[in-house]
Formats: C-alpha cells, structure tokens, sequence
C-alpha cells in the first residue's frame, strides 16, 4: 500500500475518458464531485495540463464504491 506521501501515476486523457465512462459520468458529473472548474479538466482532456493523481485515485475510489454498492443492492 502506497502511502500518502507517494506519487500516483498520472492516467492519459484516454484513460480519464475510460473511467468516467465505467462510471457512467461525463465530463460535468466528475467537475461536480471533484469540485473542479471544467476548464481544468479541458486542459487534462486536451493535453497542455497533465491530470493529476488524485484524479487517478478519485476515479479508482469511485469505481470500488460503484463495485461494492452492487453487493449491498436489493435482488429486484
């Protein structure tokens, strides 16, 4: 386990676009949640502005809590 003082590989803005889409989130969703200008995120998108690796970490703990919240669901 990586500790907090540990760099976080950045993702490319291919891999940003992979995660919001396992998440179902567009661009506008993720600005919400991560409490981002989407100018910010257009910079990573397009490339002049790397994405950071708490975007990273912020996506992988969105998909485990998407992950876990399968398990606790009602059967329908």
């Amino acid at each position: 386990m990586k500790s907090d003082n540990e760099e976080v590989a950045s993702m490319t803005p291919e891999e940003f676009d992979a995660a919001l889409k396992q998440l179902g989130w567009k661009p506008a969703d993720f600005c919400r949640l991560a409490d981002v200008h989407r100018n910010t995120v257009s910079r990573w998108v397009n490339g002049p502005v790397p994405i950071p690796g708490w975007a990273n970490r912020f996506l992988a703990m969105a998909q485990e809590i998407k992950r876990l919240s399968k398990l606790i669901e009602p059967q329908k």
